[in-house]
């Protein structure tokens, strides 16, 4: 079953309100996602990406997950 990008940042926002999110790729399973937003401060790279991650709530989980592949940048607002 495929994934939109709009479902993406849709499960993105629930867990970041405030974030700045931009979601690429409509192939249904290979994305791209940019999240910039205030609570990564203070906090390494993976922490801040397995934050994203866990906001996916299983969507990439294992080989049926509807997400296969996600290029994950986070980043701190200015």
């Amino acid at each position: 079953m495929a994934i939109l990008a709009s479902e993406i940042e849709a499960l993105i926002r629930e867990s970041f309100p405030d974030a700045t999110i931009a979601v690429m790729g409509e192939d249904g399973s290979h994305f791209a996602a940019e999240v910039t937003d205030e609570s990564f401060r203070g906090k390494n790279r993976v922490q801040q990406q397995r934050a994203v991650y866990a906001a996916l709530k299983g969507k990439m989980d294992g080989a049926h997950g509807e997400l296969h592949a996600l290029a994950l940048t986070t980043k701190i607002p200015d």
